[in-house]
């Protein structure tokens, strides 16, 4: 039970923030580290500007390379404390001279980074200067490389769930074809048989009326088998007239549906012309009803509305049974789903593909409650 829960996609998950948890963990640690020796580095710069302007101090070559060494990277910018700007490194001159406001809008972000170090004026004992210095390149790159890695660990998964889904759909659709082609194959042989036999028992009086009955049977047998040989590839699309295509279908299953079912079909045009692959679209037109006829259980209203637009069909079957459950409706479609207790859960999956995949088209629930169920397909005019 406990591995059936913890699969391949919640370990690449927990494995992936594991990683992201460390790098955020260890990035932190660095960036501690990095911004406590910058801040050693300007008191040092700081102290080495006070020998250097200290008359009693000799200069020392010592505090003119810390100077130089500790100022190369980190910006700063020195002010009075009454706010006149002294100096300032490692930021855009340009700016600064152009923009008056650029060095001030510096000191209140370095403000609000870091605590500004105090360097005691030599000439005036009683008046302190300020030097407000931000972060470095290197203390940046290091505090935004956690979100980087974190970007990039994300990037890795989702390219790797959007390959593993192409493969496992890809392994589907062969699986689909092969025992569609199969079973087209194995239904070759029967129907042939049978329409041998068909043929004899017309040849003679007695079987007359039989074979007649037998042969619309045998004819079903050969639309089934045709159905699956296009499944198993890629059928080709003709401009077809929808409505009459759609209204065969219905009276087909209007004589073989209980009396107390009753057939309406609404169109605002007499004739609207898809592209269709006529024995796949009829084989949807046939599981949207039988569904309907399944849900309604005896008594009830089938009705389809066919309405043509400019650019495009929309078809929409509705019944009056007991609805699917809003918990139910993200699965209609799947394979293997079913609320029938002798369902196979394929009759609106193969719907599903058959319209979106080879008519490019789009089949969903378009409403559902407790007094019926509309499916709307949408196909290219």
């Amino acid at each position: 039970m406990f591995l059936r829960i913890i699969n391949w996609r919640w370990a690449l998950a927990f494995i992936a923030i594991i990683i992201v948890s460390v790098s955020i963990f260890y990035s932190n640690f660095l960036a501690k580290k990095i911004a406590a020796e910058e801040k050693i580095k300007i008191e040092q710069w700081v102290e080495a500007l006070k020998d250097i302007n200290d008359s009693n101090i000799s200069e020392t070559h010592l505090s003119s390379r810390v100077l130089t060494e500790n100022s190369k990277d980190i910006p700063m910018i020195a002010v009075t404390e009454s706010g006149e700007i002294l100096d300032y490194r490692n930021l855009d001159s340009l700016r600064a001279l152009k923009d008056t406001g650029y060095l001030r809008e510096k000191i209140k972000e370095f403000a609000s980074l870091n605590e500004p170090v105090i360097w005691q004026n030599p000439h005036n004992l009683k008046q302190n200067n300020l030097v407000y210095y931000g972060e470095s390149l290197l203390l940046k790159q290091i505090r935004y490389f956690p979100i980087i890695q974190l970007l990039v660990v994300a990037l890795f998964i989702i390219i790797t769930l959007i390959a593993i889904g192409a493969r496992n759909k890809s392994t589907q659709n062969q699986v689909w074809a092969g025992m569609a082609k199969e079973t087209a194959h194995q239904l070759g042989t029967p129907i042939s048989s049978l329409q041998g036999w068909v043929e004899l028992l017309k040849s003679q009086k007695e079987g007359e009326s039989i074979a007649v009955e037998m042969d619309k049977d045998v004819e079903r047998l050969k639309l089934v088998s045709d159905r699956f040989s296009k499944i198993g590839s890629t059928p080709q699309l003709e401009e077809t007239e929808v409505v009459s295509q759609i209204k065969n279908m219905v009276e087909y299953l209007r004589r073989r549906a209980p009396e107390k079912v009753l057939f309406h079909v609404h169109t605002n045009e007499d004739e609207i012309k898809a592209f269709i692959n006529p024995p796949l679209f009829d084989w949807v037109i046939e599981n949207l009803l039988k569904n309907a006829l399944d849900a309604m259980e005896g008594k009830g209203e089938i009705k389809i509305d066919i309405h043509g637009e400019a650019a495009r069909v929309l078809i929409d079957v509705s019944d009056t049974g007991k609805g699917i459950l809003k918990k139910n409706i993200p699965y209609v479609f799947k394979p293997g789903f079913s609320t029938k207790k002798r369902g196979w859960g394929l009759g609106l999956s193969l719907s599903k593909r058959i319209i979106e995949q080879y008519h490019k088209g789009e089949i969903f629930v378009k409403h559902s409650d407790s007094h019926g169920t509309t499916f709307r397909i949408l196909l290219r005019k």
